[in-house]
């Protein structure tokens, strides 16, 4: 397993996908392949890895080798699943699992600028590619910057942090930023448990990268991928990723009306694609919660794909 990553909620996950032998899996998020890894440890099995960030499939190479036709790595969205999938000569898929959010090696490289706790540039592109953070900090409207901090963000002092960003504007670090938040909010807030500019950074990177859009298409192309008895596997990491997950799977497992601001298109009045695996979500132990402070807002919700057809 790459050295650094702590692959979340690891054994849950597992239990949920019960991979078997001859069957093939989409781990959706590669990131460091602590859970394609374990999959292909489990099971006599396939595995496509999917990740946006093309440094995660280069950090791939060497566990693509030590799984030689087990393992195979594309660079793109897991809402294009399907596509890639078919590159590889399969026509569904018996698991997929999404790790939501940004990965251990994203965090801790300041110079790919997700984090506000070592100072680098103001990026945050997932595919390092298209308009970065810094861009849209720069360019956007008061207005604009005070919808997505509050909306994605769900940061309550939205509008006095975006008057301050475009009084100081153009920004280009991180510690820029994360300064201005800090004198924006008072000497008060920095005594939370939380740092004063973790909203608006998350905030930022959900809106760069376009996250919860591609979560919703993401379920979608799970649901048309997976086979009868296929299992999906989704950890989350804050409310707003979580919600979207528990509205989809609530929907298609026939538990709630359709409808929702983010989740896919709702399906007509139907037999439910969907079973959930267990009604409830899972969350970390005590054990992991020591061994990984970073899982400590980690939820999983999985289900079991069933044997009804999607419209057409």
């Amino acid at each position: 397993m790459s050295r650094g990553h702590a692959p979340v909620l690891l054994a849950e996950v597992l239990d949920a996908l019960a991979p078997r032998d001859g069957a093939n899996y989409v781990d959706g998020t590669f990131g460091g392949g602590g859970y394609a890894q374990a999959i292909l440890d489990r099971a006599k099995c396939k595995v496509l890895g999917i990740d946006r960030d093309p440094d995660a499939v280069r950090r791939g190479a060497a566990l693509k080798e030590h799984y030689a036709g087990r393992l195979a790595l594309a660079q793109g969205r897991f809402s294009a699943m399907e596509q890639l999938l078919a590159e590889q000569h399969e026509t569904g898929s018996d698991g997929v699992v999404l790790d939501l959010g940004v990965s251990s090696f994203q965090l801790d490289e300041p110079g790919r600028g997700f984090s506000f706790r070592g100072d680098g540039p103001l990026d945050m592109r997932m595919e390092q590619q298209g308009s970065s953070a810094s861009d849209f900090v720069n360019t956007a409207s008061e207005a604009e910057l005070a919808d997505v901090i509050a909306r994605l963000g769900e940061e309550r002092q939205a509008r006095r942090i975006a008057r301050a960003i475009v009084a100081v504007r153009p920004l280009s670090r991180t510690g820029e930023l994360a300064e201005i938040v800090v004198e924006t909010l008072g000497p008060g807030a920095a005594r939370h448990k939380i740092h004063p500019a973790t909203r608006t950074f998350q905030a930022l990177r959900l809106h760069v990268n376009d996250e919860l859009g591609e979560l919703a298409s993401g379920l979608a192309a799970a649901e048309r991928v997976l086979r009868p008895s296929g299992r999906l596997a989704v950890v989350s990491f804050h409310s707003l990723e979580d919600r979207v997950v528990k509205q989809f799977l609530a929907e298609r497992s026939g538990r709630v009306p359709a409808g929702s601001r983010h989740a896919p298109a709702s399906l007509p009045a139907r037999a439910p694609t969907f079973r959930l695996l267990p009604p409830r979500p899972c969350t970390p132990s005590a054990a992991e919660l020591s061994r990984n402070p970073r899982s400590r807002s980690a939820r999983l919700r999985a289900a079991e794909r069933t044997s009804v057809p999607l419209a057409a």
